[in-house]
Order: structure tokens, then C-alpha cells, then sequence
């Protein structure tokens, strides 16, 4: 293996970004060989626990019922999982994942941990870290902050003008400096 000398001189949100971008590649290449897709795999870590209803599962995987609707369609020609019309609503279609479907998402999630260099997968910081930048996001996009150039860009943000969710994470970070962005981003 080749090391790239420059990641040590990246910040860390173009590490997090790259990192991201290779890990995903070589996950999608393991999932192509499974015949799986991310949302498939997202699907079905869902209707793990027990079936759920379509709309609900489109709800809580943030997609069009639509969209959802080729995922499930494509599990099911699989034998993936199972779509039911609802024994207590008719009108709505509840799916469950199958014995193939539970097999498939064990080797989905085998490809997710051979996807990542050796050993990786079981450092809790960096699972820790990643999370936390992810909780650090609300759940609903917000306004974009404004980027300011030239001498207000040195305005210091004071954490009060924040939601509250983010007052707490720049108090905590204030005294955490990254270095300014190097690269070749």
C-alpha cells in the first residue's frame, strides 16, 4: 500500500471527506457483489426488529414513499423481504425482512466492516467522534451560515447568536483550533 504523505497536512474536514469517499467506494463495490444497494441495506436494518408499515419505514430512513417503493420492489423480487397489506389497516402495506433478507444483511454488514482498514472498526473515539459531528447537525436543514471574506471574517461568532443545539458545541470548541485548510482541495 501506498501512503499519501499530504493527508498529514489536510484538515480534518478534508480527511473526514476523503475518507469518507473511499470507505463508501469500497463499500458500494462489496454491496454490488451482495446485489444490495446502501438504501437496501438501510431498509432492511429497519424491518430488522419487526415489520413495519411502508410509509412509517419511508418516514424513518427520510424518503419519498415513492423512492422507497423501487428499493422494496427490488428486495422483493430478491426474496428479500415480504410487502403485506396491513392486517389492521387494509389500505397500507407492511413489510417484513425474510430468512434471505436477514442472511444478506449479515454479509451487508460484513462488507461495511471489510470496507474500513484492519482494526478501525473497533476504535470507539473515532465512532464516538463521527457521531458526535453527526448529532452535531439538527434534523432539519437550517440556513446556510453566511461566509464572510476580508476583515469581518475575523468577527468573532458569539454562541449565544446560535441555536441552542450548537451554543454548547462552540463553547466546547472554542479553544479547539484546526489548522487552516491545506491540500489539494
Amino acid at each position: 500500500m501506498i501512503r499519501n504523505q499530504d493527508a498529514n497536512t489536510w484538515s480534518t474536514h478534508q480527511l473526514l471527506s476523503m475518507a469518507a469517499r473511499l470507505v463508501e467506494r469500497r463499500q458500494d463495490r462489496a454491496l454490488a457483489a451482495l446485489g444490495l444497494t446502501h438504501a437496501a441495506v438501510i431498509a432492511l436494518q429497519c424491518i430488522e426488529g419487526g415489520p413495519l408499515n411502508q410509509e412509517r419505514l419511508a418516514a424513518q430512513i427520510k424518503v419519498q414513499s415513492q423512492s422507497l417503493g423501487k428499493v422494496l420492489a427490488r428486495l422483493e423480487a430478491g426474496g428479500l423481504v415480504t410487502r403485506s397489506r396491513s392486517p389492521v389497516d387494509r389500505r397500507s402495506i407492511d413489510v417484513a425482512i425474510t430468512e434471505a433478507g436477514q442472511r444478506a444483511l449479515e454479509a451487508a454488514r460484513q462488507a461495511e466492516r471489510d470496507a474500513l482498514p484492519p482494526g478501525i472498526s473497533r476504535r470507539r473515539s473515532l465512532h464516538d467522534e463521527l457521531a458526535r459531528v453527526i448529532d452535531f447537525f439538527p434534523d432539519r436543514p437550517g440556513p446556510i451560515p453566511e461566509i464572510r471574506t476580508g476583515p469581518q471574517a475575523l468577527v468573532e461568532v458569539r454562541p449565544e447568536s446560535l441555536p441552542e443545539a450548537q451554543q454548547e458545541q462552540v463553547s466546547e470548541e472554542s479553544t479547539e483550533q484546526d489548522e487552516p485548510p491545506r491540500g489539494p482541495f
